[in-house]
């Protein structure tokens, strides 16, 4: 069987097929001995044999590789090893941002390689780390900050701060800060594109991403969809981003068999470990996944390993993990890998690079600088948007929100 961008899994007898040609460069079932990532510097889908000292494991993978990623030493100037700038560091302590800020550094590669590969009507749903995914679906960088900020310029008006984006334009479905809970709404999206193809025969052929972490794995909510979407061919692919860590708990304490992956066979779907330090590797994945939902042939289970380089939040002092630990990822960056990627094979200069950068953070600056301007809600918003009748508590008997009670935040005892 012809197979290109591929990875195939052996047992059961299902695999991620490619339509184009073989030829002598390509390389289709690759199992080998895993290592915490499997990037090489061999040809694209070769098989690395790189050991991780930070793997325990053991049994066989399956593993797309590519050259993107190639050893380098950590750079010496202290400065420019800084994951942020002092004024980014310093915007959620000022309190412009509010609640927990779960930042996505490291894990760069996972949103971009799979969201910039969709159409505006297929359907994204995010967990708590949601502002990146908005932001590769299409959702503009002024709406994302202002709802960092809370604001009524953000895309949920202020109300669903930097864990809950949502944009009903872009088909963003909601970051779910719940472990678990945003699997079922992906789900659902993903029948509903199913139900207006064969049932409404409309010409639908949506397909839905659904990202999780790691410590999402071990609850019922995923090993539910998982069955339903299998039983049902439902156009979706399950991302998990497997950032080794779920908040303190080290993801090889926490799960009896740490290999993500191997449970997409277990219910008749594909299962595919790749390298989600790798922007490239990542798209070869996601093109071959995406096609095959696409076509209405079923769900794909996408175990993206990555890193995260901050704590869990803003919040977390990061105590927990070895610090050579995150030395050793922070020397696989995936921003920089590709900046050398670009660099190394002529696709771009660094002049080209540097306004790249440039653009970035003009585009930032207005974004901090338009939410940082916006309106805060008025009160009279705190109880929109709820499932639950307020009368009895929200509305007093006047029929006005108790809320716009100018007393109404001295206390709610007497309420």
């Amino acid at each position: 069987m012809a197979c290109s961008a591929t990875a195939k899994i052996v047992q059961p007898p299902m695999s991620i097929n490619s339509t184009r040609s073989p030829d002598k460069s390509d390389t289709c079932t690759k199992l080998l001995r895993p290592s915490a990532f499997l990037g090489s510097n061999k040809k694209l889908f070769s098989v690395s044999k790189t050991i991780s000292p930070f793997s325990r494991r053991s049994a066989t993978v399956v593993a797309v590789s590519s050259d993107v990623i190639k050893k380098k030493k950590v750079e010496s100037n202290p400065v420019s090893n800084l994951l942020v700038t002092k004024e980014e560091g310093l915007m959620y302590y000022r309190g412009k941002m509010f609640g927990f800020v779960h930042l996505y550094n490291g894990q760069e590669a996972v949103s971009t390689g799979f969201i910039k590969l969709l159409g505006n009507r297929d359907c994204v749903v995010s967990t708590y780390r949601d502002h990146v995914h908005a932001l590769s679906k299409g959702v503009p960088a002024r709406a994302v900050m202002s709802e960092l900020f809370g604001k009524t310029t953000g895309c949920c008006r202020g109300q669903g701060g930097s864990m809950h984006m949502f944009s009903k334009e872009h088909n963003v479905l909601g970051g779910f800060a719940f472990i678990g809970e945003g699997i079922p709404v992906a789900t659902g999206a993903a029948f509903t594109s199913k139900y207006r193809r064969e049932v409404m025969k409309e010409d639908c052929d949506d397909v839905t991403l659904a990202f999780f972490g790691d410590g999402t794995c071990n609850n019922g909510q995923f090993y539910e969809c998982l069955n339903m979407a299998a039983l049902w061919k439902l156009p979706i692919v399950f991302i998990v981003e497997n950032n080794l860590w779920a908040i303190g708990m080290s993801h090889l304490r926490a799960t009896s068999d740490p290999q993500i992956w191997k449970k997409g066979p277990a219910f008749g779907m594909p299962g595919v470990h790749v390298d989600g330090m790798d922007v490239l590797k990542v798209r070869e994945v996601a093109k071959e996944a995406i096609t095959i939902a696409r076509r209405g042939e079923g769900p794909t289970l996408v175990e993206c390993e990555t890193y995260r380089f901050r704590g869990h939040s803003l919040a977390d002092p990061d105590e927990l993990r070895d610090p050579a630990e995150k030395a050793h990822y922070a020397t696989r960056d995936p921003i920089t890998a590709l900046k050398k990627y670009l660099l190394e094979n002529s696709l771009a200069s660094e002049s080209e690079l540097i306004a790249i950068e440039k653009k970035i953070e003009e585009v930032v600056e207005d974004a901090v600088e338009f939410a940082d301007e916006s309106p805060v809600p008025a009160r009279s918003q705190l109880l929109e948007n709820v499932f639950a009748d307020p009368r009895g508590f929200g509305i007093g008997p006047d029929g006005k929100y108790r809320c716009e009670d100018p007393k109404f935040t001295e206390g709610t005892a007497q309420v």
